[in-house]
């Protein structure tokens, strides 16, 4: 029996309109390279992928500036308006390629904190799972919820031991992350990660524990803490 491949997607036709920048913000730089470089150079390197594809913006103007764009090993396909198409485009890239028991991990543009113990824990843990997995990080800190009124005020205190914050990569079955994709894009589903529209498909995803500093950059104030999150690796 052939064991099954890994492969990773990357879905970055984002325009990251949060960080108020000129460009998408997988193209702002950390200590000279674009974060997109970053993401995908340290996460190919910490585990054997058999190949990864990159899903871009139709105007995008930036990727033949980057390192990725020179890298053997990757793949690019135009993305789409939400993440989930864009996920499913890469997907359908991949299509002659890649079997439907094999492993695909999707992780985030802009997510380049990664720790390869992170990922090698991901792998390790799903590895043998029907479904799949993601990492995430359990809730430290107390949760309000909101009045909804202008100013808000506190609804009440909710009990954070069972809440998680969902990062990436997150790790599926070629077919179970297809069709669970399709199904969730035909019924208009929303889909705000790989695992909730595993989820929708009436699968159960496992939980693997993260370290806390896989942060996403997703407004100004985390270029400078990402930055200095990869200074002390």
């Amino acid at each position: 029996m052939i064991p099954p491949r890994y492969w990773l997607i990357v879905p970055a036709a984002g325009i990251g309109q949060r960080m108020q920048a000129e460009c998408p913000k997988q193209y702002l730089r950390i200590e000279g390279r674009f974060i997109l470089d970053l993401t995908l150079s340290r996460t190919l390197d910490a585990a054997a992928f058999a190949g990864c594809m990159v899903a871009l913006n139709a105007g995008d103007q930036w990727w033949p500036e980057s390192e990725a764009s020179r890298d053997k090993r990757i793949q690019t396909c135009r993305g789409g308006a939400e993440r989930a198409d864009s996920v499913l485009a890469a997907l359908r890239a991949l299509g002659d390629n890649a079997a439907p028991d094999d492993w695909v991990l999707v992780h985030d543009a802009a997510r380049p904190c990664l720790h390869q113990d992170d990922l090698n824990r991901l792998i390790a843990t799903v590895g043998e799972h029907k479904v799949g997995g993601l990492l995430a990080a359990p809730l430290t800190e107390t949760v309000k919820r909101s009045d909804g009124a202008t100013p808000p005020a506190v609804a009440e205190t909710v009990d954070r031991r069972a809440l998680w914050r969902a990062q990436t990569p997150q790790m599926f079955r070629y077919s179970v992350l297809a069709s669970a994709l399709e199904r969730a894009l035909e019924e208009g589903h929303p889909v705000t990660d790989e695992s909730s529209a595993v989820e929708f498909s009436g699968n159960i995803p496992l939980l693997v524990e993260g370290r806390p500093d896989n942060i996403k950059v997703t407004v100004p104030a985390d270029l400078a803490l990402a930055g200095f999150i990869l200074s002390q690796f």
